[in-house]
């Protein structure tokens, strides 16, 4: 089973209304820089639950989806047992 993990975001607001993500803090304080924003779209999370907007990342050469809910952050993570 998936759930919604919210993580904190580095991201930039350009001049013309664009909004991208750098990086992602993980619940454990790791931060994972995106290598490459590879697709931007309004898009519902089918294992989680949720939709927003989602940005296909790539980082460390894994392409994974980050979701901008309302003004909140979001990813797919395992749930965890018990």
């Amino acid at each position: 089973m998936s759930c919604k993990r919210y993580v904190d975001v580095i991201a930039r607001f350009y001049a013309d209304g664009k909004l991208i993500p750098l990086a992602i803090w993980w619940t454990d304080g790791e931060m994972y820089e995106i290598d490459r924003v590879l697709d931007v779209r309004p898009a519902a999370s089918l294992k989680a639950g949720g939709a927003g907007m989602r940005y296909t990342c790539r980082i460390q050469g894994h392409e994974k989806y980050l979701w901008l809910e309302e003004n909140r952050w979001f990813v797919e993570a395992k749930q965890n047992a018990g």
